[in-house]
Order: structure tokens, then C-alpha cells, then sequence
């Protein structure tokens, strides 16, 4: 039976600009780098950065990350600074800003949990919801 999410690998093709993004810009604690690859975590998340080819998804998958309330929009703000390009406007409850990461990969800061998200569809279902 799984437990959990490991870790995530994300193909870089510039990786000291990708672990600038990741740990100075996003908060990221760096371990180790090596010519091809480094290894940084948030508290539960180990991501590996690995140089090789990149290619932007075209579709909804994306990665989105916790944060504080008190913490949100100074963050946005700094994304917005650093010149990311937004790839979605926030149409669900709870603050989110959705972001691209040097390589194009797909990002979000989402204030909501599972649980407030389950809460807001008991007053504003999706078409064809059913509870399992």
C-alpha cells in the first residue's frame, strides 16, 4: 500500500537559474548539488532538479504549494517582481496564484486545503459530482 508522495524530479535545462528559482525566490532548503542535479525540500517535499531535456506540458497538470495566510500576497508580490508569467487566473475558493518556474513547469500557491475544497463543493458542486 503507498504511504505517500516521495519525491518530485523536474527536468531543468539551466539548473543553478532553476535552484535560484527554487531556493532563494521560493524558499526551498538546498542539500546538495552535483553537475547534473541537486536536491532541496520543504518540510514533507524532497524535490531532485536534473539537467536534461525540458518540454512544457500543454495540459492541467501542475504543482501546488502551501503557505502561509500572512505569507501569500508578500510571495506573489516577489513573483511577480522576478517577472514569472502567470498561467492561470484563480476561479476556485480559497487565494491561489499560478505560476511558471524558470522551465515552464506549472506552479501554484494555494491558501485551501482538501478540506475547505470538499466544504465548498457541499454549496457549490461540480457538474456530475458524486461523493465517494
Amino acid at each position: 500500500m503507498l504511504t505517500g508522495l516521495n519525491h518530485i524530479t523536474l527536468s531543468v535545462s539551466q539548473l543553478e537559474h532553476s535552484l535560484d528559482f527554487y531556493q532563494n525566490l521560493l524558499g526551498f532548503k538546498a542539500h546538495v548539488k552535483w553537475d547534473n542535479g541537486a536536491y532541496l525540500s520543504l518540510p514533507g517535499l524532497w524535490l531532485c532538479l536534473s539537467l536534461g531535456r525540458t518540454e512544457s506540458v500543454k495540459d492541467y497538470t501542475h504543482f501546488a504549494f502551501s503557505l502561509s495566510e500572512s505569507d501569500y500576497e508578500r510571495l506573489v508580490i516577489k513573483l511577480k517582481q522576478y517577472g514569472v508569467k502567470q498561467w492561470q487566473e484563480n476561479t476556485s475558493e480559497g487565494e491561489s496564484f499560478y505560476f511558471l518556474d524558470p522551465d515552464g513547469h506549472k506552479l501554484e500557491l494555494h491558501l485551501g486545503s482538501l478540506e475547505t475544497r470538499l466544504a465548498e463543493l457541499k454549496t457549490s458542486p461540480y457538474q456530475g459530482l458524486v461523493w465517494l
